[in-house]
């Protein structure tokens, strides 16, 4: 059905459930690193393979993540909570079952306002819980989906690494900017873990991942239509998209007389949902206290400490930024508009260069450079004090622009700092007078032409003389110094 029908006639209702995975260092019951890649099944031990005799022992930093996560959310923090075995068939968990939370979490109660052209929508929170992730299950043939594979993988990597499970209430009263709202939320959401330092928040990576729920009500109605929960949506478009796309493919169900399936559903990327499985309620799972994990019981106190050490909030922090560094609304959203180039232009600053400077470093010769790559920004290999370091270089007349973007190449290369690259690179600005004289005089005799057009008041004509002799001190002139040596010259 058209979007702009479905909104005429439907009132949609949103649920979202985000999993953030925790940048800890161990996972969350035992003390197997967490790093990204690594050969299949290295990082595993007893614990998270599940053999028998095995005891999980809480990580107390997820516990302190979790509970700065609900704090940044509004939410309460329980006092006590427990963990709960939650027994389902997962073909990626060695257990066979996932250890989580549900009717007992650590957080709950919260709420969180996402604006969205202009206005302020809410979102009520309703649990920040702590489980543990799955394993990475790899379909081989059938195009890399478990239908039509000839055999599956199994990597346990991943399994038993920290997973907060953000989970909202219904979402009402979003009408027409309900797509917009979805990832607004999850914006906010991956703005906030960063700011944290709780997880490096890389949806490409699963390492922040959506459940959409939605459903239809025919306006007027107060009674909620079946959602569907479309099933690891993994970016801020995609979330939209699929919020879209369900909205219009319940739409027409209902217009036709039909009834939506209650039921999980896969993102595509070609822009739609298919189906998965029908939908489990809480009582399919069969939760009960797990036996082998005490209670969690935060001290007040400990809260009350965790809580002074909450970052500014991202949308304050970005009006802030914004309203320091002096950009059009138009400059701003570009550096928005690359994931990482915030922080990294931030720091950059903090290292002593100036916003404008940063901005054209990391979002021109860096941001080429990261696409060329195919890596994320902030994944480059050069710090944001590197970058000042550059940007000082070309301040005092060391290097000029060409140069300096030859010395950023040089540190992407692994060759030392910036000073070591233009020293091992000799790419230090010619600044010998007697050089740059002889250099000027044998342009002028090379270009008589462009010579007598000068001496005529042509100014602009000096161009090809400067060209030729920065060509000839293979770039390492100051061209604004080469223009005053040939227009004194020429009179």
């Amino acid at each position: 059905m058209p979007y702009d029908e479905v909104v005429a006639r439907f009132e949609p209702v949103l649920g979202l459930e985000v999993h953030v995975e925790l940048s800890t260092k161990s996972k969350m019951w035992c003390g197997c690193p967490t790093d990204f890649g690594g050969e299949p099944n290295s990082h595993v031990c007893p614990v998270c393979l599940g053999l028998p005799g095995s005891l999980p022992v809480v990580n107390r930093l997820a516990v302190e993540s979790a509970i700065r996560i609900g704090l940044s959310l509004n939410c309460d923090i329980a006092t006590w909570c427990r963990f709960a075995r939650k027994n389902y068939f997962y073909p990626d968990m060695p257990k066979d079952y996932q250890v989580s939370q549900y009717d007992e979490p650590l957080c709950f109660d919260g709420n969180v306002a996402v604006e969205v052209g202009g206005l302020t929508y809410q979102v009520p929170i309703e649990r920040v819980h702590m489980e543990e992730d799955a394993g990475k299950l790899t379909h081989v043939g059938g195009a890399g989906r478990i239908s039509g594979a000839d055999y599956s993988l199994i990597d346990y990597n991943r399994a038993g690494v920290p997973l907060m499970e953000i989970v909202t209430k219904t979402i009402h009263g979003t009408g027409a900017a309900a797509p917009e709202v979805a990832s607004g939320y999850m914006a906010f959401l991956r703005d906030m873990v960063r700011a944290l330092g709780v997880s490096h928040g890389r949806m490409e990576r699963g390492n922040l991942r959506c459940d959409v729920n939605v459903s239809l009500t025919p306006r007027g109605s107060s009674e909620l239509g079946t959602r569907s929960e479309t099933k690891n949506v993994n970016s801020l478009r995609a979330v939209a998209d699929a919020v879209r796309y369900e909205m219009m493919r319940q739409g027409a169900i209902l217009a036709a007389g039909g009834r939506v399936k209650q039921e999980t559903r896969h993102w595509n990327e070609g822009g739609y949902t298919t189906p998965g499985r029908s939908k489990e309620e809480a009582q399919d799972y069969r939760y009960f206290p797990e036996p082998d994990l005490v209670p969690v019981a935060p001290d007040p106190a400990w809260v009350d400490e965790l809580r002074a050490t909450l970052p500014e909030h991202p949308a304050l922090r970005r009006a802030r930024l914004a309203a320091d560094w002096g950009f059009t609304e138009r400059e701003f959203g570009d550096i928005l508009a690359i994931e990482g180039a915030l922080e990294l232009i931030a720091d950059t600053v903090a290292a002593g260069t100036t916003p404008a400077a940063a901005r054209k470093w990391w979002l021109t010769e860096l941001a080429r450079r990261a696409n060329e790559a195919g890596v994320a920004l902030d994944e480059l290999p050069i710090t944001p004090a590197q970058v000042a370091e550059v940007q000082a270089l070309l301040a005092d007349g060391a290097v000029n622009d060409k140069l300096a973007r030859q010395v950023i190449e040089g540190v992407l290369a692994g060759e030392g700092s910036p000073a070591e690259v233009v020293a091992s690179r000799g790419l230090a600005v010619v600044s010998d007078t007697e050089a740059l004289d002889a250099a000027v005089i044998a342009a002028i005799a090379a270009d008589p032409e462009a010579a007598a057009k000068v001496r005529d008041g042509k100014v602009a004509a000096a161009g090809a003389l400067i060209g030729a002799v920065m060509k000839n001190m293979r770039g390492q002139a100051d061209a604004a110094k080469v223009r005053e040596l040939i227009l004194a010259k020429l009179g």
